[in-house]
């Protein structure tokens, strides 16, 4: 089969095209047929740091894909050949740049009747993110919509922040600010629900301030700068809860008068460890899945590149890496 990989770390020059056998199921596994693939910050990182040239084969990176499920395994009971699905991988697997690949059941969706697959390959990652943030580690009452408090999304533009503004102004009570330095950036997240938008040019808190607000009960921190961790101190209310995905360098000391909780969410913690409730993101997207048939919730595909090919691969890896880009950017099919 084709897939497409790298040997060396570096930039994106070391992507390339490799031919590989056709990967057989285990027990628990789908063989997906891939019809379309999104690119995530993680995929540039990985690429960045990760040398896998200590590794037999090379590394195929791809976490979010939507495509139709070709086989499965002897023990699975949730899809059947010919389903249609979408999901989000696994870090210590093959990745899902390849024409086929393999994934356990438990972290896998029926993808969106509505969309199409490059529509629907623009949401796994960044929905279980978002979800697990707002549901799992800040442990906000799901469907309960009156007044429930202030959420600030941090880089509300990018993929887990458009899903975030999105799930919480739509399945929650609380007020939502996203945080925005462009015309485009802002009126994208007005667009998906914010209802306020802060500068973040500028101190998070003066930030809050410019636009009428003395602190936040939530914070979403999606991305965050090296020192400042007093300014999303100062941010928080007390008794405050702010959730990072990034690794933070800065000393949490500052949280610590408020009684503020500082947790961290890594989607990829369920598959890594098989925890007993590993099964959680196969319900987390069902329902994400039946939430986007009903209209509540929305596809956050900015940009198809093209077929899936080193040449375009690279691209959106480029587009990545501007730290500018609105939505998601989705590979569609494979060049014959």
């Amino acid at each position: 089969m084709k897939a497409i990989g790298y040997a060396v770390k570096g930039g994106v020059e070391v992507l390339t095209d490799l031919e590989l056998p056709m990967p057989e199921p285990g027990p628990r596994d789908l063989r997906v047929a891939v019809k379309a693939v999104s690119v995530n910050p993680v995929d540039v990182k990985r690429r960045r740091h990760e040398d896998p040239s200590e590794h037999p084969q090379p590394r195929i990176l791809g976490y979010d894909a939507a495509g139709v499920v070709e086989a499965v395994g002897s023990a699975v009971t949730l899809f059947k050949p010919g389903d249609e699905v979408f999901y989000a991988g696994a870090m210590d697997r093959p990745g899902t740049n390849a024409e086929f690949h393999l994934v356990d059941e438990r972290i896998v969706g029926p993808k969106p009747a509505t969309l199409s697959f490059a529509e629907a390959a623009a949401l796994p990652l960044t929905s279980i993110t978002a979800w697990e943030m707002l549901f799992d580690r800040m442990k906000v009452p799901r469907g309960l919509l009156q007044p429930h408090g202030t959420l600030l999304v941090l880089n509300g533009a990018g993929g887990v922040g458009s899903m975030l503004i999105q799930l919480a102004s739509r399945l929650t009570g609380l007020t939502v600010i996203a945080t925005a330095s462009r015309p485009e950036s802002a009126e994208w997240v007005r667009k998906l629900g914010a209802q306020h938008v802060a500068d973040h040019s500028k101190p998070i808190d003066e930030a809050l301030r410019a636009i009428g607000f003395s602190g936040v009960d939530y914070i979403g921190a999606i991305t965050s700068t090296p020192g400042s961790a007093a300014s999303l101190a100062r941010a928080l209310n007390p008794q405050g809860h702010i959730t990072l995905i990034d690794n933070f360098d800065d000393s949490i000391a500052p949280f610590k008068p408020k009684s503020i909780t500082v947790s961290w969410e890594m989607m990829f913690t369920r598959s890594l460890f098989q925890t007993a409730d590993m099964d959680a993101q196969h319900r987390l997207l069902k329902e994400v899945s039946a939430q986007v048939d009903a209209g509540v919730l929305h596809t956050t595909l900015t940009h198809v590149v093209g077929p899936l090919t080193v040449a375009n691969l690279r691209l959106a890896h480029e587009r990545i890496e501007t730290g500018r880009a609105i939505g998601k950017t989705v590979l569609e099919g494979f060049e014959r």
